[in-house]
């Protein structure tokens, strides 16, 4: 027995260790984006919650937090995280031994026929009989050389990887929530700048109408005074598709019908918020697809010491003990007692190398899945480091947007003065209205840029989560596994990132 136990205390296959991972010291961008795009606010003054609330909208927070009660995504991948679970106890029962219970009640008839030298029959000498059993049999497979060790690890790597999916699909779900909210809101603005044109293209149109009524100005005048205002009037009306179609997008997210969604309109759209970016390392902890990634890297480790256990033999302990008997009066006698106990030891000796094959392959696909993961890690150092770019350079074009829009406004200004003087015709009105009106479309189209950026940014360095919500093995592995929440509540959430 003692020499038993010593032999089970061996695992075979490798430990797992984490790669390697090539790490910045710091993003290149964030030292030439602008200063608060990059330092943290203090965190006795930050924001507590959500990492959506940085907008400070009080639809978005509520809209939010419907995605963990309604989006199918989610649970779809909450489900598949369950499935892990389940995968995990059923490894683990291969730790203990196997029972069984069988009962058995027969009645049967024997053959009497003999047949003579003539062929026919001898006679009927058949008998009838009973019988009756009841047995109970187990055995166990020892775990000598940590196969099911090793298939426990993996497994729940494997769960621990689908607990970081779950919360990979929670995050891509607020990002495009957010991202459809944000760009709505900047629909109702473009409707609102584009109603305050054909206000004042309406009254344009009076002035010139007024002046061809005094035959100072051209018929023409007033058909192009009305043509910008039609025109100008069918893109605001136009805005309305869009802002359907985002409205009906986000319905579906929070796992509504689009008719039961309506989102009123509000005067004003959400602020830029400031985004504390961090060291690329802590990118490692704070990202649940990078973390899925090296959760099967554990897996696929694993595997191969699963494998590998194939080349030692596997010895079985089995036992039996029941009663037997003719009639069921006699079947607990102390005659009527069978048991039997023993062991068998397995060991293949020969398969052409099916084994060799077989952990090769498994090393070869721990090969890929440290590829994948620090492909994995290099893209999210890229999107940090592509959003990070599009915030600087965009704010950059704000900033020319915005002397552009108010030089334009200006000119359009004296323009329309110089037209009321007659000393301009009203084609150059035209140009100067059209040239202001685009100029203010192209400021809030890269505003809109700018907060879907900020959104794409927050993603990318992981949103509000952290490795440490990964779950352990032990509630992975406990007698309850289903009822770990992959989920966690509002208020269990990590702070902001400060």
């Amino acid at each position: 027995m003692t020499i038993v136990l010593a032999v089970t205390a061996c695992t075979v296959g490798p430990d797992y260790e984490r790669p390697v991972v090539a790490v910045p010291a710091a993003y290149k961008e964030a030292a030439q984006t602008l200063t608060d795009w990059q330092v943290a606010r203090p965190a006795d003054a930050s924001e507590r919650g959500l990492w959506w609330s940085v907008y400070h909208d009080p639809v978005l927070d509520g809209l939010e937090q419907e995605i963990d009660i309604s989006n199918q995504n989610l649970k779809a991948a909450e489900a598949a995280f369950r499935q892990a679970e389940a995968i995990v106890a059923q490894a683990r029962a291969g730790y203990f031994p196997t029972a069984t219970i069988n009962a058995q009640a027969q009645r049967s008839r024997t053959s009497g026929g003999r047949v003579g030298t003539t062929g026919v029959s001898g006679g009927n000498t058949g008998r009838i009989g009973n019988l009756f059993s009841l047995s109970t049999a187990a055995s166990w497979v020892p775990d000598l050389w940590g196969k099911v060790s090793r298939t426990v690890e993996g497994n729940v790597a494997t769960a621990q990887a689908s607990a970081s999916d779950v919360a990979n699909a929670r995050l891509a779900a607020q990002g495009q929530l957010a991202s459809e909210y944000l760009q709505l809101r900047v629909t109702d603005e473009l409707k609102r700048l584009l109603d305050a044109a054909v206000k004042a293209y309406t009254e344009s149109l009076r002035i010139t109408q007024n002046q061809y009524d005094a035959g100072i100005a051209a018929a023409s005048d007033v058909a192009q005074a009305r043509t910008q205002l039609e025109s100008t009037q069918a893109q605001a009306i136009a805005t309305g598709v869009l802002r359907a179609q985002l409205e009906h997008a986000i319905a579906v997210l929070i796992g509504k019908p689009p008719a039961e969604l309506t989102i009123a309109v509000v005067a004003s759209v959400p602020g830029l918020p400031a985004i504390p970016v961090g060291l690329p390392s802590t990118l490692l902890e704070r990202r649940p697809d990078i973390a899925a990634a090296e959760r099967r890297m554990a897996a696929t480790n694993a595997q191969i010491g699963v494998a590998e256990s194939a080349f030692f033999p596997a010895i079985t302990l089995s036992a039996d003990y029941g009663v037997s008997a003719a009639m069921l009066s006699t079947l607990f006698n102390a005659a009527s007692r069978m048991w039997s106990v023993g062991a068998t030891l397995a060991q293949t000796v020969f398969d052409a190398g099916a084994r060799h094959a077989l952990v090769e392959q498994d090393r070869a696909l721990l090969d890929a899945a440290v590829a994948d993961y620090r492909q994995i890690v290099l893209s999210g150092f890229q999107q940090v480091e592509d959003e990070l770019a599009a915030l600087r350079i965009l704010a950059e074009q704000a900033a020319a947007e915005d002397i552009a829009v108010t030089s334009s406004r200006e000119a359009e200004r004296i323009i329309f003065n110089q037209y009321k003087a007659g000393t301009v015709a009203y084609t150059s009105v035209v140009i100067a209205q059209t040239t202001a009106l685009s100029n203010a479309e192209a400021a809030l189209t890269v505003r809109q840029s700018r907060l879907v950026a900020s959104v794409a940014l927050i993603e990318a360095l992981g949103g509000g989560w952290d490795s440490s919500q990964v779950p352990g093995r032990e509630p992975i592995e406990s007698d309850s596994p289903l009822n770990f929440n992959p989920l966690p509540p509002a208020d269990a959430w990590p702070k902001l990132w400060w």
